[in-house]
């Protein structure tokens, strides 16, 4: 004697899988342009976002990826109140020392973020909302870029973390046209 197993018939309510990357833009996203940026500091000032504005700068200046900007702690950056023009820190993906320069506008927008934020020497410069002793999480910094972007009418799809280390490069070379200087 055979048994015989019955399948159910498949229902016209089935859901269909829907692919992950369905209506999303992939691929590089777009640097930003100088208007640009002036446009997001001028609100990003306008609005008195003291933190957005020294993660904005920071991002800008330094060109490192958003898990090493986000994991800096003030130690990395200061010395005693002093913010340093240049600075260290372990890359997370190459796990190589890189060190980058702070500008003097940079470190005015960074010192003030410390002073309103009142962190100590031990903190993240860009401390979790909800949980003590963590940093920003890359999510909620891609949020941010692609508030900004749509804060000042751009499409916040063709931006993200990388559109900040992709901008300052970018730039160099639009008006340099030197490509190995530009690296």
């Amino acid at each position: 004697m055979q048994h015989i197993l019955a399948l159910p018939a498949p229902s016209q309510s089935s859901k269909k899988h829907i692919a992950w990357n369905k209506g999303k833009l992939l691929g590089q996203k777009k640097p930003f342009t100088l208007k640009e940026i002036w446009a997001i500091r001028s609100k990003l000032e306008f609005e008195n976002r003291v933190r957005d504005m020294a993660l904005f700068d920071l991002g800008l200046d330094s060109k490192l990826r958003s898990s090493d900007i986000l994991k800096i702690r003030i130690t990395d950056i200061s010395h005693g109140k002093d913010i340093l023009s240049r600075a260290m820190v372990i890359q997370q993906k190459t796990k190589r020392p890189v060190q980058f320069e702070i500008t003097e506008p940079v470190r005015i927008s960074v010192k003030k973020w410390i002073d309103h934020a009142k962190l100590t020497f031990q903190d993240y410069l860009f401390p979790a909302v909800r949980k003590p002793y963590a940093h920003l999480c890359w999510k909620q910094h891609d949020r941010l870029v692609k508030e900004w972007a749509e804060m000042i009418g751009l499409d916040p799809q063709n931006y993200g973390t990388h559109s900040i280390r992709r901008t300052k490069p970018t730039l160099f070379y639009e008006k340099t046209k030197n490509l190995r200087a530009t690296q």
